[in-house]
């Protein structure tokens, strides 16, 4: 294999990927599996889960299906732990999941307090406790997958026309995906210590068949003139997955066709 491309080969490595089934968590799980990392893909959804592994099991990929209740710090100990006890190590952890509780602005505290159960203490508590054994083992990758809606508030001109947001943007999301960019900054100092480096993909609006008024004007705000398509973000996750960003750490990188730099 050529030097250079080798730097991107995670051959060797293993991966757990939170929420590996959805839009975007099913163009994480196929960079990683491609480029020959062992992949372990967990959320509450085990049989979307298992249907996604056997597509890529039937190219040759190495992936497998565990149960992950985030809300759950029993359950996120236990996925640790079931790894750990399966593979000796776990090189990289991607926290992609991400539930949607809440509907509008107006909707109910307790919907908001169950977004933060899940999306900011599961978060924390998945990250500590793959963390935590990975600077025991003197090394790890954390990346989190994040949102340009953690950079900007919501920009509602972009709905007009169309009946979507009609009850103000969720709150919750933008107050997460914003905690998860400073909290990538957070892991990296505290484990950096330890070879464990931590980033963060800020992604941007990824095209699945919404209104097509929306498409437009989004696609209008970008730099590139579209939204992402369904293997835009392959290259950077293989990037920040692999020894090619071997000295990358604490960094906050866009994916978004330039939306937030616009």
């Amino acid at each position: 294999m050529n030097k250079g491309i080798s730097m991107f080969d995670l051959r060797g490595k293993t991966a757990v990927l939170s929420g590996g089934a959805g839009l975007y968590g099913r163009q994480i799980a196929s960079a990683l599996a491609e480029c020959g990392a062992k992949l372990y893909i967990a959320s509450r959804n085990f049989e979307k889960n298992q249907k996604l592994a056997n597509e890529l099991n039937s190219l040759g990929c190495d992936v497998h299906a565990k149960e992950l209740d985030l809300s759950s710090e029993k359950s996120i100990i236990a996925l640790a732990e079931s790894v750990f006890e399966e593979c000796g190590k776990a090189d990289i952890l991607i926290n992609n999941a991400v539930m949607r509780t809440m509907q509008g602005y107006d909707d109910t505290a307790e919907a908001f307090d169950m977004s933060m159960k899940i999306n900011a203490t599961g978060l924390f508590l998945i990250s500590r406790a793959f963390g935590d054994r990975m600077a025991e083992k003197g090394g790890g990758n954390i990346i989190n997958i994040g949102s340009y809606m953690g950079l900007l508030g919501p920009d509602y001109s972009l709905y007009d026309g169309t009946d979507m947001n009609t009850r103000g943007c969720p709150p919750d999301y933008f107050f997460h995906k914003g905690g998860i960019t400073n909290y990538t900054r957070f892991l990296a100092s505290h484990y950096g210590k330890s070879g464990v480096r931590c980033n963060c993909l800020e992604l941007g609006g990824l095209y699945s068949g919404q209104d097509e008024i929306f498409v437009k004007k989004y696609s209008e705000k970008t730099m590139l003139g579209r939204m992402a398509n369904e293997t835009d973000i392959k290259g950077s996750v293989v990037f920040l997955a692999s020894d090619a960003s071997a000295y990358i750490t604490g960094s906050i990188i866009c994916v978004d066709g330039g939306y937030s730099a616009k």
